[in-house]
């Protein structure tokens, strides 16, 4: 999906219900193309008659409210597309930055489990209110005083503007990247037993079954990594293996690091590292990362798999108008 008018279509397409999509991509399709066409036939090179049609027709996301005929009575169609990019933006970015602190400081205020999977469950809540209501209450604001795209300096669309989007498949770097960390992983947890440190950095009574267990869960990685390579597509198949292969790797870690088995009580006696036991914040802050790394990857792959089911590609981070907000 690099043309474009693919990009273009896609961009429109991708929000109206589903059920217009394809009726819409059609219809919008047949129109660029006349309208190219008609272009080409006074003259203009094909490149130029593309860009001049896709500057005269617009933002793909405000014709894409047009052909849905979605009012926006709360904040209108000259507000709504900032309202939605600035949302998605605190949303993403500012509120994990505001439960990742709250929940730091929960772990050295009372580091006990329980309290701190609470403080981020109530720092998500109501932060996420808050951001919700004060942003949509400014721009509807906004809205009844009359301020429009120009007056915040959004400036004008160009196709310059529009999205990049990621393969709808595992491509080659991907899978080079999904097979070196478990290969590196692997060394890692063998290396540590004998080269890296006077002591072992992990426990060595869990050589009976646990650290093999994980070289076992690392191998099946690649070969996962390999299977998605060959299947060319992100499914719900996919998704399923994924997330045994993030259980089976995520559960055994939590529960070693909880019971005191994971590290070896020699080499954090050494180091001077003792404050790593069950009650401790540093083991909590691990077991949280640990939770947080498993959950991420589970559900970064299933709406991988969502959007492949709904035909919808995954925008590349940073690419779009999102940039413009706020730029001259």
């Amino acid at each position: 999906m690099t043309g474009l008018i693919d990009r273009y279509v896609f961009t429109a397409v991708r929000h109206v219900p589903e059920a217009q999509r394809a009726d819409i991509d059609r219809e919008l399709r047949a129109s660029i193309d006349d309208a190219v066409d008609a272009r080409i036939e006074a003259g203009e090179e094909r490149e130029a008659a593309i860009d001049a049609t896709l500057r005269e027709l617009g933002d793909p996301r405000r014709l894409a409210d047009r052909y849905a005929d979605r009012p926006q009575y709360l904040i209108g169609p000259e507000l709504y597309p900032i309202w939605r990019r600035v949302m998605l933006m605190l949303f993403t970015v500012v509120l994990p930055i505001v439960v990742v602190l709250s929940t730091v400081l929960q772990v050295f205020d009372d580091p006990s489990l329980g309290k701190v999977i609470g403080a981020a469950i109530g720092a998500t809540l109501t932060v996420g209110a808050h951001l919700a209501f004060w942003t949509t209450g400014v721009f509807a604001i906004l809205e009844r005083t009359g301020v429009g795209r120009t007056d915040l300096a959004v400036g004008e669309w160009t196709p310059d503007d529009l999205p990049k989007y990621e393969p709808s498949f595992l491509t080659a770097s991907q899978l080079v990247a999904n097979v070196v960390w478990p290969v590196l992983l692997g060394a890692a947890l063998v290396l540590q037993q004998f080269t890296l440190t006077d002591e072992p950095v992990l426990d060595p009574a869990s050589w009976s079954f646990w650290w093999p267990y994980l070289l076992v869960v690392f191998a099946l990685e690649v070969v996962y990594a390999v299977w998605v390579y060959r299947r060319g597509a992100w499914t719900h198949a996919v998704t399923a293996v994924n997330a045994v292969l993030a259980l089976l790797f995520t559960v055994p870690v939590v529960w070693l690091l909880a019971t005191d088995r994971f590290f070896n009580p020699e080499f954090l006696n050494e180091t001077g590292s003792s404050s790593f036991n069950t009650d401790s914040w540093l083991t909590n802050i691990v077991i949280l990362s640990v939770v947080l790394i498993g959950v991420w990857d589970i559900v970064e792959v299933a709406l991988r798999a969502e959007r492949a089911r709904r035909g919808l590609a995954t925008q590349v981070p940073g690419t779009g108008d999102d940039h413009r907000i706020g730029v001259a």
